[in-house]
């Protein structure tokens, strides 16, 4: 990134505000992004991130009063294309290719080459071989879209911008459908990117992507700018408090007494085993106590916690609760003995995007006020489901306001509050702050607080350290389908990072005293 002041920004956003009826989304927000930088730029859903790419994009327009300027110039973008002919390209989480169409054609696609009056195929995929190439693509020009990867599609995304002289790239979270390996590929096509000059406005929930990636990282809340860290300023304390408005140490919610809360064993699990990915787990889970399961990523964590939800079928182990065997071998008999499972993919295996939040939260209980006949006692099922949008805090309207609408945060919300509504004892939470932003992360640690509080057992999977040093009273450990260690609890090994990498990793087993 240029440190030099005199450098002139290639992008100033000043005074951009945006009124829709009834709410002003954006109050005179700042961007200032240089040549050859990252910018990542973070805030909590309806933040106004989004609003302000939209009018950068050209498909929202600003009110008036704000400026907007390219390399010290004054620019109006009065639509998409405007914003495209003047080096503006938006990468979205959801990709706008079209999978019917080869890499070339969708590169070209709206600027078609033509000759003889038809289109120039043979020339299009010439012409783009060599940005494809550039950017490192094991794939050809002439390749179906419908055939690559989300990856792969997202190179192809980021070859048409460049291709197309884009100056200012916009990225909106897009490491969410990646894998570990296909995002350090990313990183390094970023990175080459940055090298060559070109701006990165980089959108991410993800904290440790804008420590990696991030020269500058800009903070909105609340529709307003908070203000801007360089690379050296950036830490975890300074982002969650301009983004939230409060400290890190008061971000973690865990005001239960760990030792003093700790009940009697509630939840009993031994030899669980699939035969494949999962092989003799045993472990035990007390009553008012956060038990996290942490390991690398195909160690096994959410495959055990599908064999104990009869979501998946076990060659052996056993399940007991209160020291009473139950025989679970389909979800139903699970929630009907008290266990419930939060899913890891809320809106492939979770929610019902297309219902409403009345209908998703009192999906499962919804029976239990029934009338004769089998009528459903809709007055009921309305109340309940206010009830849980203000013990959960959801954002939103009303219970008739499709699930689909809201932000991701507020969707896992919903999705919790319909777990609760059937008075579980045990509550297993596979990776329960995914995608979601800083305050709802917050608020969920508040209610998993609560629930141990009241006596429940809860059992989280997660692959965010710093969420599992910040919730855990005890960790188990995965490695290659076994729990291969315990931190926290009664061990007197410390719940920290570098302790339980050293059990995933297979190390040498930690030993140091707990804090």
């Amino acid at each position: 990134m240029p440190s030099a002041p005199e450098t002139t920004p290639i992008l100033e956003m000043r005074g951009i505000s945006k009124t829709f009826p009834g709410v002003k989304a954006l109050a005179n927000v700042e961007l200032t992004v240089y040549p050859g930088e990252v910018h990542a730029l973070m805030g909590e859903n309806g933040a106004g991130k989004s609003t302000l790419m939209k009018i950068l994009s050209g498909a929202y327009r600003a009110d008036a009063g704000g400026e907007l300027r390219i390399n010290g110039e004054v620019i109006h973008i009065d639509g998409p294309l405007s914003a495209k002919t003047k080096g503006i390209a938006v990468i979205y989480q959801e990709l706008s290719l079209s999978p019917n169409l080869t890499v070339a054609e969708n590169i070209y696609l709206g600027r078609e080459l033509s000759a003889g009056g038809q289109v120039d195929r043979a020339r299009m995929r010439a012409e783009c071989k060599g940005v494809l190439d550039r950017l490192g693509a094991t794939f050809g020009p002439g390749t179906v879209v419908s055939t690559l990867s989300i990856a792969e599609r997202q190179m192809v995304e980021i070859a048409r911008a460049i291709h197309a002289n884009a100056r200012i790239l916009v990225m909106d979270e897009p490491t969410t459908a990646l894998s570990s390996r296909e995002t350090d590929k990313l990183f390094d096509l970023i990175r080459t990117l940055r090298a060559d000059g070109l701006a990165i406005i980089y959108i991410s929930h993800r904290m440790a992507e804008v420590y990696e990636l991030a020269d500058r990282c800009s903070v909105l809340r609340d529709g307003s700018y908070v203000g801007t860290l360089t690379r050296d300023e950036l830490s975890a304390e300074k982002l969650v408090k301009m983004m939230v408005g409060r400290d890190l140490s008061k971000f973690y919610k865990k005001d239960h007494d760990a030792q003093g809360s700790r009940g009697e064993v509630i939840l009993s699990v031994r030899d669980m085993s699939d035969g494949h990915r999962v092989r003799g787990c045993s472990f035990d889970l007390h009553r008012g106590e956060v038990l996290c399961l942490a390991g690398l990523v195909g160690s096994g964590r959410s495959e055990l916690a599908r064999l104990i939800y009869g979501a998946d079928s076990r060659k052996t182990g056993t399940v007991a609760l209160d020291g009473k065997p139950v025989d679970i071998n389909r979800p139903i008999q699970a929630v009907d003995a008290g266990i419930v499972y939060l899913t890891e993919d809320r809106k492939g295996q979770g929610l019902f995007l297309d219902m409403t939040v009345q209908e998703n939260i009192n999906l499962q209980v919804i029976g239990r006020d029934a009338g004769k006949g089998g009528i459903l006692n809709l007055k009921k099922a309305r109340v309940r489901a206010v009830d849980a949008i203000k013990a959960l805090s959801i954002r939103v309207a009303g219970p008739i306001v499709e699930v689909g609408s809201l932000s991701g945060g507020n969707q896992q919300k919903v999705l919790l509050s319909r777990l609760l509504e059937t008075r579980p004892r045990v509550l297993i939470l596979d990776e329960p702050t995914r995608g979601v932003d800083i305050g709802a992360k917050s608020e969920i640690y508040r209610i998993i607080d609560d629930l141990v509080k009241a006596g429940v057992g809860v059992l989280v999977i997660s692959s965010e350290m710093p969420e599992v040093v910040g919730i855990a009273d005890r960790v188990l450990v995965m490695r290659e389908g076994h729990i291969v260690g315990e931190v926290g609890g009664t061990t007197g090994v410390a719940i920290t990072q570098e302790n339980i990498i050293a059990l995933a990793a297979g190390l040498a087993h930690p030993s140091a005293p707990a804090a």
